[in-house]
């Protein structure tokens, strides 16, 4: 029964926010009207229609039914040249095949709520929707954002900000790229909406700071998984949550009429594993690694024009859509394991022009610079090795070297109307792991490149 009871609830909520845009949607965008509720809450329903037509020149990693894209698969050869040679057959990537599709499940929907003073701070709030989880067969309702706010101003100038609920993680920021597609310029941008606490103070020259607490839901770690008798990789929120500390963000910003820049570090403590095995046998271990992954954003706007930029030096930040993560260094007697994060290099850089026609160019860079001077454990032999890896996507990207993307479009906009075509270049270098997770410089290092076609079509309300 608890099944059902859930699967309710979702009828129930998404049947609430469809009825409230009932009424609202005949309505051009600038005569949208709020609900008031009783004398309390002000509730304002919107979101849009999304349409994403995409075509990709070969198989890549995606999620959200394959609208959110991320990198290209490694070469899968069905034969080495040696056997083509020997068999007189010609060899054949399994990966180079194209793929076509046409959905509409990022279609969005929200209610901004607006509420009376409470503790001298003006309150707010969001909820928003949208069908990019999936089931077993079908899409289904997606918790995007769920959050309360209060917001203090003295006759100074000073703002404080408080905020409890799920948002956007403080590494990907309420402000993003303008890029068409879904991924909004991950794996280079950090991508997550995760539940926190968050403070943000203002002063009146623009300066201040941000600090929050953060723990995992939707986006989280790879990690090691025990099952029958041997280690495998899945993701879990157990290796943030079996911490028992809380992430945490602090930035200190700076914002005018035309700036905003940010700089601001991450810390983020994880638990791998709460038991070993040793001879068969499982046994306690106390395992704890924490990372700190500094960044530093920039956006620079005026009139039609708009820079955006961010750095960060990540150190295992997969559970915010990035391809790195961490690796055993060592092995106890005791069964307990050692870590040491993977780092990498990570960037972007936005421009965009126009209002009606808006022009938008997007840079993104990653390089894999492995765990510096640790040398990963090695659980094979020297001819085999084994490293034990963690990072987004598995296995699939332990020996990822650097990836590059340039992504050009073009978008036409009305006032509930939107189009836009954007082609996407997206590289990734693989070769060979060194000791360190590094990709060794030798002849096996080599570079497979995917071209995406994203057309957006887009009702908004």
């Amino acid at each position: 029964m608890p099944y059902i009871d859930i699967e309710m609830k979702k009828i129930v909520f998404l049947a609430m926010m469809l009825a409230t845009v009932g009424t609202l949607f005949a309505q051009k965008p600038e005569e949208k009207k709020s609900l008031q509720l009783g004398d309390k809450v002000r509730v304002t329903p919107y979101g849009f229609v999304r349409n994403y037509f995409t075509y990709d020149s070969r198989k890549t990693y995606t999620v959200i039914g394959g609208e959110y894209n991320m990198i290209p698969y490694d070469e899968n050869w069905n034969l080495t040249e040696n056997e083509a040679d020997l068999l007189g057959l010609e060899r054949t990537d399994l990966n180079a095949v194209p793929d076509a599709k046409f959905l509409a499940i990022t279609t969005r929907i929200g209610l901004n709520l607006d509420g009376p003073i409470i503790l001298g701070a003006k309150s707010s709030g969001k909820i928003e929707a949208d069908f990019g989880g999936f089931s077993t067969t079908n899409t289904v309702l997606r918790l995007r954002h769920a959050y309360m706010k209060l917001n203090w101003k003295s006759e100074e100038g000073l703002g404080q900000e408080l905020l409890a609920g799920q948002t956007w993680h403080p590494l990907s920021g309420d402000i993003m790229p303008e890029l068409l597609g879904m991924a909004a310029g991950a794996p280079f941008r950090a991508h997550s909406r995760t539940p926190q606490l968050r403070y943000i103070m203002t002063m009146p020259n623009g300066m201040g700071f941000t600090a929050s607490l953060l723990y995992q839901l939707q986006y989280m770690y790879n990690g090691p998984s025990y099952s029958g008798s041997s280690w495998s990789s899945t993701a879990s929120t157990d290796y943030a949550n079996h911490a028992i500390m809380p992430e945490m963000f602090l930035g200190l910003n700076y914002k005018s009429d035309k700036v905003y820049m940010q700089l601001g570090a991450d810390v983020q403590p994880l638990r791998p594993r709460t038991f070993g095995v040793v001879n068969g046998v499982k046994v306690p271990v106390d395992e704890l690694l924490v990372t700190c992954t500094p960044t530093a954003y920039f956006q620079y706007t005026d009139g039609l024009f708009a820079l955006k930029s961010r750095y960060i030096l990540a150190n295992n930040t997969s559970h915010v859509n990035q391809l790195n993560g961490y690796a055993v260094t060592g092995v106890d007697s005791n069964g307990t394991w050692s870590y040491a994060p993977l780092k990498a290099h990570i960037a972007y850089l936005n421009l965009a022009y126009g209002k009606k026609v808006r022009a938008n160019l997007f840079f993104g860079y990653m390089k894999n610079l492995g765990t510096s001077d640790e040398e990963l454990h090695n659980f094979g032999t020297a001819v085999a090795p084994n490293y034990y890896i963690y990072t987004k996507g598995g296995n699939n990207f332990t020996h990822l070297d650097q990836v590059w993307r340039v992504a050009p479009s073009i978008s036409y906009n009305l006032k509930a109307f939107n189009v836009g075509l954007e082609y996407e270049a997206t590289a990734a270098s693989y070769g060979d792991i060194s000791e360190t997770g590094s990709i060794v410089d030798n002849d096996n290092l080599h570079t497979v490149l995917n071209n995406r076609i994203c057309l957006l079509i887009k009702y908004n309300f």
